[in-house]
């Protein structure tokens, strides 16, 4: 059977939520819920993808961009369709997005110890940055006015 490539919509999140959360290589957290994935979907159109095989959901993909800068998130393709292209074809259909919009670099974050992420990354050509690590901070949530 032939696995198509489409364009990521809220009608696969939850099958998307259900693939990403069997693999170990992922992880899904606060900022993956229902309302804030159909923001980013709003935000970045036509820039996340699926692959499907007769139906059935074997791969997804999460991109967008901040106007400079593509980002990919939660690449993910079922092991038993790995090393069939899938992964790098998901990848190709997020970077003929992002150059459409005159987006000329992506970036990506992976789990320090994902050695099968790594060794896929690194053979579709992609380069480890040796100066740069990733940080982050959680931001609390504004406090909301009291209504009187």
């Amino acid at each position: 059977m032939r696995v198509e490539i489409d364009e990521f919509t809220m009608a696969d999140y939850d099958e998307a939520c259900a693939l990403w959360r069997a693999m170990r290589e992922v992880e899904l957290d606060d900022a993956d819920t229902r309302e804030k994935m159909a923001g980013y979907l709003k935000r970045n159109p036509a820039m996340s993808f699926v692959a499907r095989e007769g139906g059935k959901m074997v791969g997804a993909v999460l991109c967008g961009h901040d106007g400079r800068r593509g980002y990919l998130h939660h690449l993910a393709v079922l092991p038993e369709y790995r090393n069939r292209g899938i992964g790098t074809r998901l990848v190709d259909a997020c970077l003929e997005a992002l150059g459409s919009q005159g987006i000329e670099r992506c970036n990506i974050f992976i789990f320090s110890d994902n050695e099968s992420g790594r060794a896929f990354w690194t053979k579709t050509g992609w380069s480890r940055s040796p100066d740069v690590d990733v940080m982050y901070k959680y931001i609390e949530p504004a406090a909301r006015p009291e209504k009187h």
